[in-house]
C-alpha cells in the first residue's frame, strides 16, 4: 500500500470536500474505517492507543504508592516531570526519524523502548532508578505517538483520517473507567510493581495486532536522503532546541512549588524559575515552527492553536478533581467522576467530528471554532461551581459541554497537520504539534502549581476560579486566530 500524504502545503479541505466512496455494484457506498481493507490498520492503532491509555491511567493512580514505597515522596515532582521532559526531546527526534525511514521502524523502536521502561520502573530498587524508568517511558511515548499518527495518516485514505482520530478518544473511555481500579486491585493483591509490568504483558497482543497493518506500509523509498529543511518547520537540527525547551519546562515545573510553598528552598525555586524562563525565551523559537509565536498562516497557526487549546482545556480539567475535593469535600471517588465525564464526552465530540455530514459542511477551522466556543461556554460551569454559585450536577454538565468541544477541536487540528504538510515533512510537523501541546500542558502545570503552592494554607474556590478563568480567556484568544489555519496563499491575506 502506498504512503498517503499531501504533496502541497497549499491544499486545504473546504466545507464541500467530497467523501470518496467504494463502489458496490451500481451503487456507490461510503468507504468505512473498519472495512476488510482497512481493518488491520484500524485495529492495530486502536490496540496501541488503548494500551497507552491504560498505562497512563494506571500509572497516575499508582505513582504516589510507588514513591512512598521507595521512600522518595519528596521526589514525586521530578518523577512526574521526567517523562514529560524526555517526551519533548523524543518527539522532535522521532519526527525527523519518521521522515527519513518511515513510521514502521520508529514505531517498533518505540514499542521496544516502552517494554524496557516498564521493566526498569517495575524493578527499581530506589527512587533514582524509578525516575530513570519514567524518563525512558517518555522517550517511548514520544516515538510511539509521532510514528502512530504518521502511520495512520499514511496507511489510510485522507477521508478516513477524521474517523481514525475519533477512535483515539473512544479508546480512552474504558481505560479511564477501569484503569485506576485495576491498578488499585493489582497493588492490593501483589504490589505496585505489578502495575508497571502489566502493560508489558499487554504489549504482546498489541504488537501482534499492529503487525499486519505495518507490513502494508512501505518504508520511505530513499531513507538515506536528507529531509529537506523548510522555514515553516523550524531548524534543520531539532535536538538541541527541543532539549533546551525540555530543560526549561523541567525548571519551571519544579521551580514554582519550591519558590512559593513557604519552605526553606525558596531561593532555589526562584533561581530555577529565572533560569527556566530565560531558557524558554531562548529556545522556544527554534523548537517550534517559524511563525508559531505570532500564529502565522498554515502549520505555525495550527501548532499555536494546539498549544492554546491545551492551556484552555487543561487549565480547567487539570484542576477540577482537586477543586472538588478541596472546596466541596466530595472525596476522591466522586471527584474522579470528572475524569469519566472528560473521557466520555471527549469521545462523543470526536465521534461527532468524524461524521461525514460534519466533515462535508464544516472545514477544519470551523470545527475548531465550534470546539473552542463550547470550551469557553462550558468552562463557565466549573468556574461557578468553584465559587459555589451552582451545584455539582450543573457544574459538571458545563464541563461535559467543554469536553465535547475538546473532542471536536483536537482531532481537527491533528488532521489539518497532515493536510498542510507534504508527506516528506509529516513527521516533523506532527512532532512540532506534540511539542506545542506539551509546552501548553507544562505552562499550565507550572503556573497553576505555583499559585496553589503560594495559597496552600488558604486554598479556596477563588484560586480555582482564577485559574479556570485564565483558561477561558485563552480559549477566547484562540478563537481570534482560527482563520489563520489556512495557508496565506489560500486565505488571500
Amino acid at each position: 500500500m502506498t504512503l498517503l500524504g499531501m504533496t502541497s502545503t497549499t491544499r486545504v479541505p473546504t466545507a464541500t470536500t467530497r467523501v470518496p466512496t467504494a463502489t458496490t455494484g451500481d451503487f456507490p457506498t461510503p468507504e468505512r474505517l473498519f472495512s476488510a481493507r482497512h481493518f488491520p490498520v484500524a485495529l492495530g492503532i486502536v490496540a496501541l492507543v488503548t494500551l497507552g491509555a491504560f498505562e497512563n491511567r494506571a500509572t497516575i493512580s499508582i505513582m504516589p504508592t510507588a514513591a512512598r514505597a521507595l521512600d522518595g515522596l519528596a521526589w514525586f515532582g521530578p518523577a512526574n516531570a521526567a517523562s514529560m521532559v524526555t517526551f519533548m526531546v523524543a518527539v522532535a527526534v522521532g519526527g525527523r526519524w519518521v521522515d527519513r525511514v518511515g513510521s514502521r521502524t520508529v514505531l517498533l523502536s518505540g514499542l521496544a523502548t516502552f517494554a524496557v521502561a516498564q521493566v526498569v520502573t517495575a524493578s527499581a530498587p530506589s527512587m533514582t532508578v524509578f525516575i530513570a524508568g519514567r524518563g525512558i517511558s517518555g522517550v517511548a511515548e514520544g516515538l510511539i505517538d509521532v510514528s502512530t499518527l504518521v502511520f495512520a495518516a499514511r496507511a489510510l485514505p485522507e477521508h478516513l483520517r477524521a474517523k481514525v482520530f475519533a477512535t483515539f478518544a473512544a479508546a480512552w473511555i474504558l481505560p479511564s473507567l477501569v484503569g485506576p481500579g485495576a491498578a488499585g486491585a493489582a497493588e492490593a493483591l501483589i504490589g505496585w510493581r505489578l502495575v508497571f509490568l502489566l502493560p508489558s504483558v499487554l504489549l504482546v497482543p498489541a504488537v501482534l495486532l499492529i503487525l499486519p497493518g505495518l507490513r502494508r506500509v512501505s518504508p520511505r523509498r530513499d531513507a538515506s536522503a536528507p529531509t529537506p529543511s523548510d522555514p515553516a518547520h523550524g531548524t534543520s537540527g531539532p535536538l538541541l532546541p527541543a532539549l533546551g525547551l525540555a530543560t526549561a519546562v523541567a525548571l519551571l515545573s519544579v521551580g514554582g512549588p519550591l519558590a512559593f510553598d513557604g519552605g526553606p528552598h525558596r531561593y532555589a525555586g526562584l533561581t530555577s524559575l529565572v533560569i527556566g524562563s530565560a531558557l524558554l525565551v531562548v529556545t522556544i523559537r527554534a523548537a517550534l515552527p517559524a511563525g508559531t509565536l505570532r500564529a502565522a498562516h498554515g502549520i505555525p497557526a495550527v501548532v499555536a492553536l494546539r498549544t492554546l487549546l491545551v492551556i484552555a482545556f487543561g487549565g480547567i480539567g487539570g484542576y477540577l478533581p482537586l477543586m472538588l475535593d478541596v472546596t466541596h469535600d466530595v472525596g476522591p471517588a466522586l471527584a474522579g467522576i470528572s475524569l469519566s465525564v472528560t473521557g466520555v464526552f471527549w469521545a462523543a465530540g470526536s465521534a461527532i467530528h468524524g461524521l461525514d455530514p460534519v466533515q462535508r459542511r464544516l472545514d477544519a477551522a470551523a470545527r475548531v471554532r465550534l470546539g473552542l466556543t463550547l470550551i469557553a461556554l462550558g468552562g463557565v460551569g466549573p468556574v461557578l461551581l468553584s465559587l459555589d454559585v451552582i451545584g455539582l450536577v450543573p457544574g459538571l454538565t458545563g464541563w461535559a459541554v467543554a469536553a465535547t468541544g475538546m473532542g471536536l477541536s483536537s482531532p481537527s487540528l491533528a488532521t489539518e497537520i497532515f493536510t498542510l504538510a507534504p508527506e516528506r515533512e509529516q513527521g516533523q510537523a506532527t512532532a512540532a504539534s506534540q511539542i506545542g501541546a506539551s509546552l501548553g500542558s507544562a505552562l499550565t502545570t507550572a503556573g497553576g502549581g505555583a499559585l496553589i503552592a503560594a495559597r496552600h494554607d488558604t486554598l479556596d474556590g477563588g484560586v480555582f476560579a482564577l485559574l479556570m478563568g485564565i483558561s477561558i480567556a485563552t480559549a477566547v484568544i484562540a478563537l481570534t486566530v482560527t482563520h489563520r489555519m489556512r495557508p496565506e496563499t489560500i486565505s488571500g491575506h
